[in-house]
């Protein structure tokens, strides 16, 4: 797989996100996965990946701690595509031994203690989620954050042994909305009460006029440092 993506990056540098999914599609029958958060980047992915009529695995993941618009929009997104909407959950004893060793609230203590939470809830179930897939697409854009800066259109992430590739990378906030009104797509309701990036609830505040998309997003921590560790760049 590592060897691919140098490969294939001559050969999709200049495809738009639908053509780049298409050829992912064409490429590895069966073993495409997208993982959506439920944002709005996200949902217009699963808009494009819909309209390629081609077979692919859908799937979100359930922290526990999640606002309640996020699973409304899992029901509305399943009934306008109708299609499968698989969510995977963390491993419920991992959960309850970090709870009652480090309390309900621990992220707010410590950056390690928000990794491990991160770490228990999302990056575990994510593997498995995984499991069995070669091609994993994701909402990431390069303006979403300092920390995301270096990362291109294709990886190979070593940890999980596949090419993870990133449609939107290069649109901005204008491109995402415009496609979103021209084509209908529905969105989380929190972007309109000013939540630009969704994460857990706790860990997720609205943002101020002016702020950064992602200031909302562990809002006591050092922006460098703002990540869950599922989308950091590979090297």
């Amino acid at each position: 797989m590592k060897n691919l993506v140098k490969s294939y990056i001559k050969e999709v540098h200049s495809l738009s996100p639908v053509d780049l999914l298409e050829f992912f599609l064409e490429r590895h029958p069966g073993k495409v996965a997208f993982s959506s958060s439920l944002g709005v980047e996200d949902q217009v992915l699963t808009h494009m990946l819909v309209s390629t009529a081609k077979p692919f695995k859908l799937f979100t993941l359930d922290t526990g701690r999640l606002f309640q618009e996020n699973y409304d929009l899992i029901d509305i997104t399943r009934q306008r595509y109708h299609l499968p909407f698989e969510i995977y959950y963390p491993e419920a004893t991992r959960v309850e031994h970090m709870v009652n060793e480090k309390g309900i609230n621990l992220f707010y203590e410590s950056i390690e203690n928000r990794k491990l939470c991160c770490h228990i809830r999302k990056i575990e179930p994510l593997k498995r989620a995984l499991s069995g897939m070669e091609i994993w697409i994701t909402g990431v854009r390069r303006d979403q954050s300092v920390t995301r800066g270096d990362i291109g259109i294709l990886e190979f992430d070593p940890d999980l042994s596949m090419i993870k590739v990133n449609p939107l990378i290069e649109w901005n906030d204008e491109e995402v909305w415009a496609f979103v009104r021209e084509h209908k797509v529905p969105y989380n309701t929190l972007h309109d009460k000013g939540y630009p990036s969704i994460g857990c609830l706790p860990c997720t505040r609205a943002v101020l006029p002016g702020e950064d998309i992602r200031a909302g997003r562990w809002w006591w921590e050092h922006p460098d440092l703002k990540e869950c560790g599922i989308h950091l760049p590979k090297k």
